[in-house]
């Protein structure tokens, strides 16, 4: 069976693929293009996609009949895919739920006290030499311990970021989501005008999909507290970034904290030149012993494929 990565995995992960399958890795860590994509559906039994690789309804289109049976994912989220495209053509898609679950929130819990401590704006500070020692009112931030927090999504990663943020400190937790979620904690499930204006931090934990595109624009914005602050560790078009950059520079907002751009890699100047932004790039999962996780769980569903047994994760 013919296996295509397309983009180098961690050595454990890759050398148990290789004892197993034909495989062939792309020698690049950019993303598969439109005609990139169209030629593996022709020329592979499987791919093991992941972000940003461009299995859009025009390759699928492209492709025809494809050869492709199986599109493995790594990650959890599949936005890159077209899934109604591809079990259109007979193509299974896959991916990686659980896996990513505590790393994620541990991000969205850096992410959070990074920007209501200021700590990228004081490490700045100090690596440009322009500390001039301790004073009383020196980068005075916001102190976590006892807010409240929403979670815009309460699926796994949301209820995790809520459990660490109440357990850990104490955090009065309100969530936007389309049913009532049964938790160990109290959580009040708000709507999302409500939850917005009610919240010291607000953190996005959303899937893209076009229905939360843009979820998070002007309007939204306009709502939050100015003392309050935004992390964004879903996807990035989830969040009107322009409206962002334009709350961040009124002082409308005090501050946001983000893993992922709408337009990822690229990150606006307006937005690099802030210093009420935490930015950082993408790094939700990356730690090697998740990302070895992720690859034994995408090839857990490529051998179950192979040996014709009902995918462990099917999308």
């Amino acid at each position: 069976m013919k296996l295509l990565i397309s983009r180098r995995l961690p050595d454990s992960v890759m050398a148990a693929a290789e004892a197993r399958f034909e495989v062939t890795c792309r020698a690049t860590t950019q993303p598969m293009d439109h005609d990139e994509c169209v030629a593996a559906l022709a020329e592979y039994d499987v791919v093991l996609p992941t972000l940003g690789d461009a299995f859009r309804e025009a390759a699928f289109a492209a492709a025809g009949q494809p050869r492709v049976r199986l599109l493995a994912n790594f990650g959890v989220g599949y936005n890159h895919i077209d899934v109604d495209a591809a079990k259109a053509c007979g193509v299974r898609v896959t991916n990686t739920p659980g896996a990513v679950t505590d790393a994620t929130a541990d991000i969205a819990m850096t992410l959070m006290l990074m920007t209501a401590r200021r700590a990228g704006e004081g490490e700045r500070l100090v690596r440009e030499s322009g500390w001039k020692g301790w004073h009383p009112v020196q980068m005075l931030g916001m102190h976590v311990t006892g807010k409240r927090l929403g979670v815009i999504g309460m699926g796994r990663i949301g209820q995790a970021i809520a459990r660490r943020c109440h357990f850990g400190f104490g955090m009065s937790v309100a969530y936007a989501a389309r049913s009532d979620k049964d938790m160990e904690f109290p959580a009040e499930r708000m709507e999302l005008p409500a939850l917005m204006g009610a919240c010291d931090v607000v953190v996005l934990a959303v899937p893209a999909s076009p229905e939360t595109h843009h979820l998070v624009g002007a309007a939204e914005l306009a709502a939050m507290q100015p003392h309050a602050i935004l992390i964004n560790i879903a996807r990035g078009d989830v969040v009107d970034e322009a409206a962002l950059i334009a709350a961040l520079e009124a002082g409308q907002i005090a501050g946001a904290g983000l893993d992922v751009y709408e337009f990822e890699p690229e990150v606006p100047q307006a937005l690099r030149a802030l210093e009420n932004v935490t930015l950082l790039p993408h790094l939700g999962t990356a730690a090697l012993e998740v990302r070895e996780d992720m690859g034994r769980m995408a090839l857990d569903n490529v051998i179950a494929f192979a040996e014709g047994r009902p995918v462990p994760n099917p999308v």
